[in-house]
């Protein structure tokens, strides 16, 4: 049951990947992740949400630590992620657990499957030893699997099985927090939509807060309660579900929403809106706004300046110069 208190904030996160250039020429930077800011209340669903290279993982594997971060902070109920020793990372690693994209890398092959989920209590002694066998077994009665299948090998288990094991994996930990990334992207239709039912069903029985990555806006409409979209490495708006998919506001997003038939968008279609070429590179952004290349209906303050996150009226917030004066 979702509250209030905000159990992860994100303040101005950036993190930028040095590239190496020519000896003429002058070092380069990705910008991946740019002056990122959001939090995620217990409870809830937050989603992350955009095309490729958008910055979405790469935010989550900031806030995980699982790659440096240039600046800005990270908290926990609290605690400075950002400035958290090796030690204490350990520590956090139980309550900050990652369902990975691809059940069938994120797997070693090579140990069983009931080894796979034990490991996480071992590595993070959780619980007394001797009755670690039976929350295993518990573990996988939860996520649909049997416990006699703690015997097979990876390979021996379909795509979305082998997700569940990841799932289990991830809930061996007891976290408060679970980063989803892309969860279901690799799996079948039919299986995505046991998986999604599963993490919901998972997260009222349990209480678990979710970070959850997706490129796809009909999966991200099922499963979250607020919503940032990101393009080029920052949040360009974000808002609760609803609001977001009855009245978005952004361009980009309406661009998006046309674009996927899974989405229901009340009544409404953005069929004059379209994405025109490729993102530019997040090495060589554009003036201003970074989505003024694409944008149908860019003037001359987007060539100039990029636009800031403000709130509306309506509870949303956007970075657009010119959004009240983009057709409905």
């Amino acid at each position: 049951m979702s509250n209030d208190k905000s159990l992860l904030k994100v303040r101005n996160l950036k993190i930028h990947f040095p590239v190496s250039g020519s000896f003429f020429s002058k070092p380069k930077v990705v910008h991946a992740v740019d002056d990122v800011s959001f939090e995620v209340k217990k409870g809830t669903t937050f989603g992350l949400v955009g095309e490729s290279g958008s910055g979405k993982t790469t935010t989550a594997m900031g806030i995980m630590r699982l790659t440096h971060i240039t600046s800005g902070k990270v908290e926990m109920d609290g605690l400075d992620i950002t400035a958290t020793d090796e030690a204490g990372m350990r520590e956090l690693r139980r309550r900050l657990q990652i369902i990975f994209q691809d059940p069938y890398s994120s797997l070693n092959p090579r140990v069983r499957a009931g080894n796979i989920v034990r490991e996480a209590l071992d590595l993070l002694n959780i619980g007394d030893k001797a009755k670690r066998n039976e929350a295993v077994a518990r573990l996988f009665h939860n996520v649909g699997l049997r416990p006699e299948q703690q015997i097979l090998f990876p390979h021996q288990f379909s795509g979305g099985q082998r997700q569940r094991i990841g799932i289990a994996r991830a809930l061996a930990a007891q976290p408060d927090l679970i980063v989803c990334d892309e969860p279901v992207s690799a799996l079948d239709v039919a299986i995505q939509a046991q998986i999604l039912n599963l993490l919901r069903r998972l997260q009222n029985k349990m209480g678990l807060t979710y970070l959850f990555i997706s490129h796809d806006l009909g999966v991200v409409q099922y499963m979250c309660d607020e919503i940032a979209v990101m393009y080029l490495g920052r949040i360009i708006e974000m808002a609760d579900r609803i609001s977001l998919f009855k009245t978005p506001l952004h361009p980009y997003t309406k661009a998006l929403l046309s674009a996927v038939p899974s989405a229901k968008i009340t009544d409404t279609v953005y069929s004059g809106i379209k994405l025109k070429g490729d993102p530019s590179s997040p090495i060589d952004l554009p003036p201003g706004c970074r989505f003024q290349p694409r944008c149908q209906f860019a003037g001359e303050i987007c060539k100039r300046e990029e636009p800031r996150l403000e709130k509306t009226d309506g509870g949303h917030q956007i970075a657009c110069h010119l959004f009240r004066e983009i057709p409905v």
